[in-house]
């Protein structure tokens, strides 16, 4: 008789992980933000071109499930949204910073959280060659 493991096995079928839905609500969040948040120039940049890199990152894990470079991608745009206020001078504009900061940390926190799964389905894949 056969064991089946159902939590691996729905976490490496694509458009399932719960984490890669995250980033998805994330990056469209970190966009639509500049909306109602007092932003200047470089934090709209940041924020909408962060935002957009993050949709697409976590797109990309959802329809690859065994990529890791997609789960330190969420990792390193995560970094650089929370250091972006920082580093394009925007700080001082406490709505879109502090965003930044929280969208910056759940991503990275998102993209950990993937990873012991993401690497399950790679080696899964890999083993299947």
């Amino acid at each position: 008789m056969e064991v089946i493991d159902v939590a691996e096995q729905s976490t490496s079928k694509p458009w399932m992980r719960w984490q890669d839905w995250a980033g998805v609500v994330l990056g469209a969040y970190l966009i639509l933000a500049t909306m109602w948040t007092s932003t200047n120039g470089a934090a709209v940049l940041a924020m909408i071109v962060l935002g957009a890199l993050l949709v697409v990152a976590s797109v990309w894990s959802l329809a690859m499930p065994g990529s890791m470079t997609s789960e330190y991608s969420h990792m390193l745009l995560g970094a650089l949204v929370f250091i972006s206020p920082w580093v394009l001078g925007y700080a001082e504009l406490l709505g879109a910073a502090w965003t930044s900061w929280i969208v910056g940390v759940l991503a990275v926190v998102a993209g950990l959280a993937a990873l012991p799964e993401a690497n399950a389905a790679h080696r899964g894949v890999a083993g299947s060659h």
